[in-house]
């Protein structure tokens, strides 16, 4: 299999051939699946997906799904990750994308992303940053990191909705739960319309009212899926005195459980993540 839109990079097709030949057999045993929308996927262009995000193994569903379509899925990941020994070549070699808080560091990871776009791959960014803080498992708050990429390269935003892998991994589960076999259902939604912020200075403003049209096109494209209805506020995790990003946030008062710790980080986190 020779993915349609991905860099042309021979080692990075083995690699990824190489993991699939490991990975899909172990999930298709875990998990029955549904896919829908596949045709929105832009085919002439690089994109950006922007899921949902509700345990972590989310990565291996939507990476699974983008695969299936011929999309190489290139992540944001975290620039300690390529610090470690093995990992860090895997990471290299299928090409993904090192995301570091440093100033210093962003506008190579924008670099590294915008080659990969020009290239017709896609690029996938959770915007929420971190699993979902909702009790019931809906968009949060989103981060301004995906509307910041797509304002500056031009590329498709387009919104990769699923449902039913929480059930095999709950989040922040410690073992997954196999029996019985759950089924995982994946939607593709219309790419989010960012044409009314073209050309204007990316300015907190800007940037937080695409965040939200982008947080708003996930979170209806879920509810579609769900057959259920949102809240009517998105969840914010600091009006819940919740940390923004660890495992330990629902315990105590309000369901936060918040350290100081927890504070300091959720008021220090990254734009650009």
């Amino acid at each position: 299999m020779t993915p349609q839109n991905a860099p042309v990079d021979s080692r990075q097709i083995w690699t990824f051939r190489s993991l699939a030949a490991v990975v899909r057999p172990g999930l298709n045993a875990l998990i029955s699946h549904t896919w829908r929308g596949a045709e929105r996927l832009p085919r002439d262009t690089g994109f950006i997906v922007v899921p949902n995000h509700v345990t972590e193994i989310d990565p291996l569903i939507v990476g699974h799904f983008l695969y299936n379509q011929g999309v190489l899925p290139h992540f944001l990941a975290k620039e300690s990750l390529f610090r470690v020994p093995g990992l860090a070549a895997l990471l290299r070699w299928t090409g993904q994308v090192p995301v570091s808080r440093g100033a210093t560091t962003a506008g190579g990871s924008l670099e590294v992303s915008r080659r990969v776009i020009d290239e017709g791959g896609g690029i996938i960014v959770y915007p929420e940053g971190t699993l979902t803080r909702d009790p019931d498992l809906w968009p949060m708050r989103g981060r301004t990191g995906a509307a910041r990429l797509a304002l500056r390269t031009g590329a498709p935003v387009v919104p990769v909705v699923h449902w039913g892998a929480q059930d095999l991994f709950p989040r922040y589960a410690k073992r997954l739960h196999p029996f019985p076999r759950k089924h995982v259902t994946v939607v593709v939604g219309d790419p989010v319309d960012l044409s009314e912020f073209a050309g204007q200075p990316l300015t907190r403003t800007v940037l937080a009212a695409a965040t939200e049209k982008i947080m708003a096109a996930i979170t209806d494209e879920l509810a579609r899926l769900r057959g259920e209805e949102p809240p009517a506020v998105r969840w914010d995790p600091d009006q819940h005195g919740q940390p923004a990003t660890g495992r330990h946030f629902d315990a105590g008062t309000d369901g936060a459980g918040a350290t100081e710790a927890g504070t300091e980080a959720a008021g220090d986190r990254a734009d650009d993540r």
